[in-house]
């Protein structure tokens, strides 16, 4: 097989994905040992796109790099002695520089076989494994408990709002409009603040005076000074990321240090990024894939159309807009 791809790379540090990212052409190369030739069909987008792009986290400084995170697509060459894939086998990349290629060569350690090649298994790599790491090994979820989700008609959120249903739990929603609302509660989220219509204070003190057992905070800012006062005795307040302030930069306050607010509810705030737990992503991922095959879990994708690599930067700002609800997914 001869001829280019297309794939987005970075040539310097942006914010700006568009600033940051050049579209280049490269060449097609065949598989060596050990490595597999995928076409791919479904990358995903992600709010942290810019945080890389503009070297926040995953980035050495070496110039030029692959940019995006997760793919899906189909096997159209093997290596030498590769046994456990054959051509037209469904696999999903995880890995970084996955998204916007329109063709990736690497080790088959770098995938995984999935079902069929959809964007419904798309959304379990970086989405799917944040949520569930997130809320089982981060969060110490249980059964019984009262759990809110913000941000939770995103890519992110529809994951915790199912995983937390599954697991027995009361969930609470925030999301910006009745439209995404009427998705989270088709998804069985027990209560939806539509925060463009109401106060998330407001709701959570009049319905919820004891407090909220586990939040997972997604968007920084008022919002989370909002789920930390509401914080049960006890409570944990999980932080993967702060889309509030992706793109404006950090905001500086002044406010009585957080132990105040934290220490007399014995109430704990925990950070993290679902790739420090590497000895359980193997676990988890079996099991996500499991429940969208079986149907027990319904991603929620966008059902907005980007095509190709040269749609990914406008994808990316539609994502950032908040308009989304869901995945957003670029084909090819």
């Amino acid at each position: 097989m001869s001829g280019t791809y297309k794939k987005i790379v970075a040539h310097k540090y942006s914010k700006n994905f568009r600033e940051a990212s050049e579209i280049v052409s490269t060449d097609i190369v065949q598989p060596g040992p050990d490595q597999l030739l995928i076409k791919t069909r479904f990358g995903g987008v992600n709010a942290s796109d810019v945080n890389i792009s503009g070297g926040v986290y995953f980035s050495d400084g070496n110039f030029p790099f692959d940019l995006g995170c997760e793919s899906v697509g189909e096997v159209i060459a093997v290596g030498p002695d590769v046994t456990q894939f054959q051509v037209g086998d469904a696999v999903a990349s995880p890995q970084m520089g996955s998204a916007y290629s329109e063709m990736l060569c690497r080790d088959v350690d770098q995938f995984i076989k999935i079902p069929h090649c959809s964007p419904e298994y798309l959304s379990v790599s970086v989405a799917g494994l944040t949520a569930s790491i997130g809320l089982y090994e981060a969060g110490d979820m249980g059964s019984g408990e009262t759990v809110l989700i913000t941000a939770a008609a995103g890519g992110v959120g529809n994951w915790c709002v199912q995983l937390a249903k599954l697991a027995g739990n009361h969930v609470i929603g925030t999301c910006s409009t009745q439209v995404k609302a009427q998705e989270l509660k088709s998804l069985g989220c027990d209560r939806v603040v539509v925060y463009s219509e109401e106060a998330l204070t407001d709701v959570l003190t009049a319905e919820y005076p004891d407090g909220i057992n586990l939040i997972f905070e997604q968007v920084g800012g008022e919002t989370f000074d909002t789920c930390v006062d509401h914080l049960a005795t006890r409570g944990r307040m999980l932080i993967c990321g702060f889309i509030s302030e992706y793109m404006g930069g950090t905001q500086e306050i002044t406010a009585p240090r957080i132990y105040h607010k934290l220490l007399w509810k014995s109430a704990q705030i925990r950070a993290f990024l679902y790739k420090d737990w590497p000895d359980k992503i193997a676990e988890h991922l079996e099991r996500l894939i499991e429940q969208v095959a079986s149907g027990t879990i319904k991603p929620l994708l966008d059902p907005t159309v980007f095509e190709g690599v040269d749609s990914a930067a406008d994808a990316l700002e539609y994502l950032h807009s908040g308009r989304n609800t869901g995945k957003v997914v670029v084909r090819y």
